[in-house]
C-alpha cells in the first residue's frame, strides 16, 4: 500500500488493473484502517480516472453476490449522495413510484454516509428486512413491482470500507461507485450524480455496457433532479441542460427540500409524500424523477405521458400500495 500511496500523492494514476487489484486487496483485509483511510483520502484531492472507477468497479462486480431476477427488464434510481443537500429519500421514494406505474425497479441502497438518512436507514426504520435470497427478491418483484438491494449484504468488499467511511464521514469513490454496482445488473438506470466530471465518466462506461441511462445533475450541486433551477440530463440520445419548465414543473427552494435531522423525522416525510399529503416542492421533486425514470425505460413516451403516468401511480395510491406490500412480504 505504501507504494500505491505515494504515487497517489504524486498525483500519478493507477491502471484499470491496479485499481481493481487494490480493491480486491482491500477486501480481502490485507490493509488496516488508516492506510484505507489514506487510500480514500487521496481521492480527495483529485478526481477518479475512468480507468481507476472501472477498476474498483470491476473488483466489486467479481466479488458481489449476484441476484438472478429471471430475465426481468428492470431499472434502478440511485443517486451518488455526496452532495451535502441533506434532502429527503427522492430517489427512494421515486423508485416506489415508478414500480406503482408497472415498471420494475431492483432498487440498490445503503446507509447513509454523508447524509442523515440513506435508502436503507429509512427503509429498515420503515420496517423492511434486508436479504440476499434471491428468491425472497422475486417474490417481492412478483407482488409489488419493487425489491431492495441493501449493499453490504450482497458486496463483502464493502465491509472492510464501512467503518472507514463512517468515520470520515465525507463522500469518496465509493459513492460514485454505488451506482455502477447494482448486483441484478439492471438494463435501466437513472442516476444522479454531484458533479459534472463523475457524470462524463458514467457515460463512458454506461455507453460501454449498453445501458439505457439518464444521468442527471442539478447545477446548483444537487445528485438528482431538485428543481431548484436548471438541470443536466444526459441519455443516449441527447446532453442537454434543461429547467423545470421544461420538464413541466415550478422551481422550487432549497429550503424545501430538507430531508430532517433524524432518521425518525425523514421516515415521517418519506410516510407523508408516498401517501400523497407531501408540500407541493415535495410532491414535485418526486414526481419529476420518477417522469425521467419512466422515459428513460420507455424513451418512445413524451415527458408528458411519463409525467402522467407517475402522477397517477402517486395519487391513486399505487405507490403507497407498492410500498406496503413489499414491507409486507419482506417480514414473511
Amino acid at each position: 500500500m505504501k507504494q500505491v500511496l505515494n504515487a497517489l500523492f504524486d498525483f500519478q494514476e493507477l491502471s484499470h488493473t491496479e485499481a481493481r487489484e487494490i480493491l480486491h486487496d482491500i477486501a480481502s483485509g490485507k490493509y488496516k484502517s488508516a492506510q484505507i483511510a489514506a487510500f480514500l483520502a487521496a481521492y480527495r484531492m483529485r478526481p477518479v480516472t475512468v480507468n481507476e472507477l472501472r477498476g474498483f468497479r470491476q473488483a466489486l462486480v467479481e466479488l458481489c453476490l449476484p441476484v438472478d431476477l429471471k430475465g426481468r427488464e428492470t431499472i434502478d434510481l440511485c443517486g451518488t449522495g455526496g452532495d451535502g443537500k441533506d434532502t429527503f429519500n427522492v430517489s427512494t421514494l421515486t423508485s416506489f413510484v415508478v414500480a406503482g406505474a408497472g415498471y420494475a425497479v431492483s432498487k440498490h441502497g445503503n446507509y447513509g454516509v454523508s447524509s442523515t438518512c440513506g435508502s436503507s436507514n429509512v427503509m429498515e426504520y420503515l420496517g423492511y428486512r434486508f436479504t440476499n435470497d434471491v428468491e425472497a427478491l422475486n417474490r417481492q418483484l412478483d407482488a409489488a413491482n419493487i425489491c431492495f438491494l441493501h449493499a453490504p449484504l450482497f458486496h463483502p468488499a464493502m465491509k472492510a470500507v464501512a467503518p472507514v467511511r463512517r468515520e470520515l464521514g465525507l463522500k469518496t469513490f465509493f459513492n460514485m461507485l454505488g451506482p455502477l454496482v447494482n448486483p441484478a445488473r439492471p438494463k435501466n438506470q437513472l442516476v444522479g450524480v454531484f458533479n459534472l466530471e463523475l457524470a462524463r465518466l458514467y457515460k463512458y462506461i454506461f455507453q460501454q455496457e449498453g445501458t439505457r441511462y439518464s444521468i442527471v445533475h442539478s447545477l446548483d450541486g444537487y445528485d438528482e433532479v431538485s428543481l431548484t433551477g436548471p438541470f443536466r440530463r444526459i441519455t443516449p440520445q441527447a446532453d442537454e441542460v434543461l429547467h423545470p419548465s421544461d420538464i413541466g414543473f415550478d422551481p422550487v427552494r432549497p429550503e424545501e427540500l430538507f430531508g430532517g435531522n433524524t432518521v425518525p423525522e425523514a421516515a415521517d416525510i418519506f410516510l407523508r409524500v408516498i401517501s400523497g399529503a407531501g408540500t407541493p416542492a415535495q410532491t414535485a421533486a418526486v414526481l419529476a424523477n420518477a417522469s425521467l425514470a419512466i422515459q428513460t425505460f420507455r424513451p418512445e413516451l413524451s415527458i408528458e405521458d411519463a409525467r402522467s403516468q407517475a402522477e397517477a401511480s402517486l395519487f391513486e395510491t399505487k405507490a403507497q400500495k407498492a410500498f406496503e406490500t413489499v414491507i409486507d412480504i419482506s417480514s414473511q
